[in-house]
């Protein structure tokens, strides 16, 4: 795990997704995105879905950071939000597994601790918690994760009223925790990315300003007309 970690230390980690909806939603799509970026320096990709996990596996070596976003009734949780979608994940061939370490509530009571553990365990990966707060990042430590993303600052009911990303919230991670961080949420320019680093950040994760098409298009659009 240490190894695999240390690869993506000062890095650039792009973030190969796109809408449901949108025609870039296809594994071969997503995979060029993620060998595109690779040939181009990226340390390493985010990857959606374990379909297009597999197809960014057989394009590229650098390590994955895989997850599955999954709306269940009940639940705001969204990333990874189950220990078996984990298992779906490890499956297609992610080499570190990316979940939802809120503190919202988790579908059939399950807990972060509870996940984390299983995923050390059962399929022997790093977990890259997404949080929100500094208290989701301290619970997520104790609980085990190997890495603490800044990913859902701004996307939750406690902190949507910020805008990422949050140097602040960045900074606090940093100073009171001894964790590898991962800034991401809101880079939209090398300097932000080169900033994050500066801060003390270990990577960073750099999505929409990079293969957002659907959703650049739609801001130049919206500023066009």
């Amino acid at each position: 795990m240490p190894n695999l970690i240390s690869t993506l230390n000062k890095g650039l980690i792009v973030s190969c997704q796109a809408p449901v909806n949108s025609p870039l939603h296809e594994p071969m799509v997503i995979a060029a995105m993620a060998q595109a970026a690779v040939n181009n320096g990226a340390a390493g990709v985010r990857i959606d879905t374990p379909a297009h996990i597999k197809a960014v596996r057989e394009k590229v070596q650098v390590p994955i950071i895989g997850l599955w976003k999954q709306v269940i009734p009940g639940s705001e949780v969204y990333i990874t939000p189950q220990f078996h979608h984990a298992v779906a994940v490890a499956a297609a061939g992610a080499d570190i597994i990316a979940i939802d370490a809120t503190t919202r509530y988790r579908p059939d009571d399950e807990n972060v601790a509870d996940i984390i553990t299983l995923i050390h365990q059962e399929l022997g990966k790093p977990v890259m918690a997404d949080v929100d707060t500094i208290e989701a990042a301290k619970a997520a430590v104790n609980a085990g994760a190997d890495i603490v993303g800044t990913t859902l600052f701004g996307y939750t009911a406690e902190t949507r009223n910020f805008t990422p990303p949050s140097w602040e919230f960045l900074t606090q991670i940093i100073e009171q925790l001894n964790i590898i961080v991962i800034c991401e949420g809101g880079i939209s320019s090398p300097h932000e990315a080169r900033k994050a680093l500066d801060l003390g950040a270990n990577a960073v994760v750099v999505g929409t300003a990079i293969t957002g098409i659907d959703l650049l298009v739609q801001a130049y659009k919206s500023a066009l007309t």
